[in-house]
This record gives C-alpha cells, sequence and structure tokens, in this order.
C-alpha cells in the first residue's frame, strides 16, 4: 500500500489531525492535493506568510486576517458556515461540496508552544473530529506539545522504490536534456545499480544527486555509478544519523578471530535469493563484546567486506536531541533508512553510550528507555536484510534485555589477542608500511607484546617508526621490540577490569578467537 492509499485509510478512518514530520515539504503537499482530489474534497493551506489560501485552485485570494495561526485556528473550526468551503463547476458557478474540506497547516508545531494556540488548536480538533474534518499538520520536526501528539496520528512519508526511482531518473534525465543536450550511454546492468545506490533517498534527494551526476560531461554513463556512490555518502552524513563507511578490508586483514571468521563465512550467501530458495532467513546480527582496542570496529568493516554489502555507520549521540519526540523521530528515520537501502550491514557502534540509562533510573524523562524499546521492537520485527553488528566496550552498562538470546544471532567476546594472532597483528601493520614482514622476527615480537591489543600494537609499530625516521636509521627488531618494552598495555593499567570481563563472559559468549 503506497502512501496516498495509507493516508487516505486514515481520514476515511476518522482521525481529525495527522501529523506530517518531514523536510520534503512540496512532496507532503502534493501528496495531500492528491488526496484531495482522490476523495473529492476541498483543500485548505496555512501558512504564517499567506495565512488560509485555497489548495487546489491557483489565484485565489488568501482569508482576510488568517496569517497567524489562532485566527486561523478558529476560522478552520467554523468552516460550515464559510464561503471559502466553495469550488467551480465547469460552467464556472460555485458549487458548494457536502464534505468537509481537509485543511493543512505548514509549520505550525512551534506555535503551539503558547498556551492560547494551544487551547485553540485542541478546540478545533474536538471540532472536526464531531463533524468529520480532518487537520493535516506538516512540520519539519517533531517539536510538539504531548497534549496535541496525543491526539493526532504520526504518518511517515515512504521513500521511494527502486521502479519509482528509475523513473525518477528518466523524468529527471528527460527535463535536462530539454534544456541543453545530454549523451546517454547506460547500460541496463549500470542503472540497477545506480537505482540500488539511491535507495533510502527521499525523491529530491534522488533527482539533485542524478542532477549534480551529469552537471559537469552532460553524459550519464557507467562510469556515473561512483558520483552516485559519492553523492550518496554526502547526503547521508549530512543529517548526521547514518555514516557511509568505505570498507577497503577484508577478513584476512584481521589477525586471529577464527571462531568469528568461520561464523561469518558459514552465513556469506544468506543474503541472495538461493539462501532463500532453500529455506533461510538472513541473519539478524551479532553484538562484539570486549576490550577497548581489540578489533571490534574493524570487524564491522571486514563484515560488510567479505559479504559485499554497504556499510552504514549509525552514531547514537547523533540521535539524541533536545526537541521533545525529535530523538525518537531520529531513531525510526535511521531505521528506515537502513531498511530502504537493504541489504546492508548496520554498525551501532558502542551501543551502551546511547541506551545505557535504560537500564537504570535516569534524568531524560524515559527517553532512554523509549528509545532503547525502539530498538528491541525494531530489532525482533522489521524484516527486510539489514544485520546488525553493535559493538560495546562496557558489558555492565548494557541493559539485560539487549543481551537476552534471541535478540542477535550470536554474541562474540573480543578478547586480547593470542600469539598467533600478535604475528599475524605486526605481520599486517608492518606491511601496511612498506616493509617485508620476512625481515623481522615476528615470533621474538609477538611474546614481547603479550597482553597487548590490536590498536596498541599498531601503535607500538608507528612509535618504532617514528623512532628509526627520528635516528634516520631503518625499522628493525630491536626497535620494535624497544617501542613495545616502553608502552604500557591496557591490560596493565587496568588488569582488575579485564580479567572481571574475562570471568563474565566465560560461559555467556562465544570466543572470537
Amino acid at each position: 500500500m503506497r502512501d496516498l492509499e495509507k493516508l487516505k485509510q486514515l481520514v476515511e478512518s476518522g482521525y481529525s489531525c495527522i501529523s506530517i514530520v518531514t523536510q520534503e515539504e512540496s512532496e507532503a503537499l502534493t501528496l495531500v492535493k492528491d488526496l484531495a482530489l482522490e476523495t473529492g474534497r476541498d483543500l485548505l493551506i496555512w501558512s504564517v506568510g499567506h495565512g488560509i489560501r485555497e489548495g487546489l485552485l491557483s489565484g485565489q485570494p488568501a482569508v482576510a486576517d488568517t496569517e497567524m495561526p489562532d485566527p486561523a485556528l478558529v476560522y478552520f473550526s467554523h468552516l460550515e458556515q464559510s464561503e471559502i468551503c466553495r469550488t467551480q463547476d465547469n460552467t464556472g458557478h460555485p458549487k458548494k461540496k457536502n464534505r468537509y474540506p481537509i485543511c493543512v497547516t505548514l509549520d505550525l508545531a512551534p506555535f503551539l508552544e503558547n498556551k492560547v494556540t494551544r487551547r485553540l488548536m485542541r478546540d478545533t480538533l474536538q471540532k472536526l473530529s464531531a463533524v468529520g474534518g480532518t487537520l493535516i499538520m506538516i512540520d519539519p520536526t517533531d517539536k510538539m506539545p504531548e497534549v496535541i501528539k496525543s491526539q493526532s496520528i504520526l504518518f511517515e512519508l515512504s521513500y521511494p522504490n527502486e521502479e519509482e526511482i528509475e523513473e525518477l531518473i528518466k523524468a529527471t534525465l528527460r527535463k535536462i536534456h530539454r534544456k541543453k543536450p545530454i549523451e546517454i550511454g547506460i547500460t541496463k546492468q549500470g542503472m540497477r545499480a545506480i537505482v540500488r545506490n539511491l535507495r533510502g533517498l527521499t525523491r529530491r534527494q534522488a533527482i539533485k544527486i542524478i542532477q549534480s551526476t551529469v552537471s559537469d560531461d552532460r553524459r550519464f554513463d557507467d562510469d556515473d555509478v561512483n558520483s552516485v556512490v559519492a553523492g550518496k555518502r554526502q547526503v547521508l552524513q549530512g543529517d548526521g544519523l547514518l555514516e557511509y563507511i568505505e570498507t577497503p578490508l577484508t577478513v584476512d586483514e584481521i589477525g586471529g578471530m577464527n571462531n568469528l571468521k568461520k561464523w561469518l563465512n558459514q552465513r556469506k550467501r544468506v543474503f541472495k535469493d538461493e539462501a532463500k530458495d532453500f529455506g533461510l532467513t538472513a541473519p539478524r546480527g551479532v553484538l562484539m563484546l570486549g576490550i577497548q582496542g581489540a578489533g571490534k570496529s574493524l570487524c564491522a568493516k571486514a563484515i560488510a567486506a567479505g559479504w559485499q554489502l554497504p556499510l552504514l555507520r549509525m552514531d547514537p549521540g547523533a540521535l539524541y536531541n533536545s526537541y521533545i519526540g525529535q530523538s525518537e523521530q531520529n531513531l525510526r528515520k535511521a531505521f528506515r533508512q537502513a531498511e530502504q537501502m537493504s541489504p546492508v550491514i548496520l554498525w551501532i557502534d558502542e551501543i551502551e553510550k546511547a541506551f545505557a540509562s535504560a537500564s537504570s533510573q535516569s534524568s531524560d524523562g524515559g527517553l532512554s528507555k523509549r528509545m532503547f524499546g525502539s530498538l528491541l521492537t525494531w530489532m525482533q520485527d522489521h524484516k527486510e536484510p539489514v544485520f546488525i553488528v553493535a559493538t560495546a566496550n562496557d558489558i555492565e552498562a548494557l541493559p539485560p534485555e539487549l543481551l537476552r538470546k534471541g535478540r542477535f544471532d550470536e554474541i562474540f567476546f573480543v578478547g586480547l589477542p593470542k600469539s598467533q594472532a600478535r604475528q599475524k597483528i605486526f605481520e599486517i601493520h608492518l606491511n601496511k608500511r612498506k616493509r617485508n614482514p620476512d625481515e623481522f622476527d615476528l615470533k621474538a615480537l609477538a611474546n614481547a607484546a603479550d597482553g597487548f591489543s590490536g590498536a596498541e600494537i599498531e601503535q607500538a609499530v608507528i612509535s618504532a617508526l617514528y623512532n628509526a625516521f627520528y635516528a634516520d636509521k631503518e625499522l628493525t627488531t630491536e626497535g620494535l621490540l624497544k617501542a613495545v618494552k616502553e608502552a604500557i598495555p591496557l591490560s596493565v593499567t587496568m588488569a582488575e577490569k579485564i580479567q572481571d570481563l574475562y570471568a563474565w563472559a566465560e560461559g555467556r559468549c562465544v570466543p572470537a578467537d
């Protein structure tokens, strides 16, 4: 069921107030106008800049003295006596309609902080409810008093599906071509790739990316896939909720973690149609617990690279907003965006920072608990192939409901790397810095770095390189051993906490290595 049918269903079900929270105001207005035409009802639109005006007949004068919200709401509540509730028949004469018009407000929510406006709004909704009228609020944010929110229902605009995106691309290209000719050389495979990469964006955002893509060379071909991906990355980073992460890594570039690698390899093809035909459902995600710097974040990138899926990073801190209701809206928006881009890897980094207070008495008015509840509900109910990789350092801060079996396909504990893994990590970082690992005593280095995390080994290599560069010498095993000896790892400075962490994980998690 697409947006028009969903909105029509809400109106015909008798909802007196429908809230559309979106940055895409023109798209929402187009939808509401289509609704008015579909249902044969008049349409009245209010904004503080123009007052109340006819929404379907252009050139009609605005209703006098309705620029401010208070007289506009009073007007909406007395429409049965108003001459504005008229349209024209095919002879040009006014014709009264039997059905109550659809009333629309633009950016009304902030005005409802005023107690008089809020009272008038409540009175108006009561009147509309009694006569079968509907008021549709279109606002860019969910900043609305609870008493009004309780009387309204939230309607979310859907993202365009792949069929709509392809039509949108063609329409945009035709429009550009009419102004100044462009050359089209796209293949079917290239078009599918571009359509797939535009999923999860609004119609306006998709159009802007296509316009930007062809603006320089006046061509649209398979080479533009990279431009579309770059444009999408810029859009995603713009709202700060989801970040598109480059994934040059492979699983082989991670030292150790053999159990995790085996688990991932067994599920490598589960997002393909053949797995579905075999009766398998896509895995839902993994929770990576463990020591800071041990490679949990690296695993998220390696999973996306190994499975050849896009990686989106959710920043939990960016979800929270000072406006009432905005945080929940941000979370819903992030989830919807991830679903539209599926199959995809959704990386929730340091998940405990976002939802830690959900397990305690917090001072945020229950926001963390509501956000955590929304997360659990979505994890349980979502149907699209979105694979979650959640990482956490502080296990004690996690709400126990998150650790319950069934939330994730598996909970892995990422501990300090063992001897063989440490050798591999030294080899990886020496290769990265254009050094031949065969020229170093990797076994001696691994023994010296006992108790070091992968991140601490990398820092020891970097420190040794700085020392060698300063002394104008080549990097040697002795120089690396000296850097390792001078470093104090986390396993020493926080020995007691790490021991407790290992004790907690015993029997509760699957060792990653």
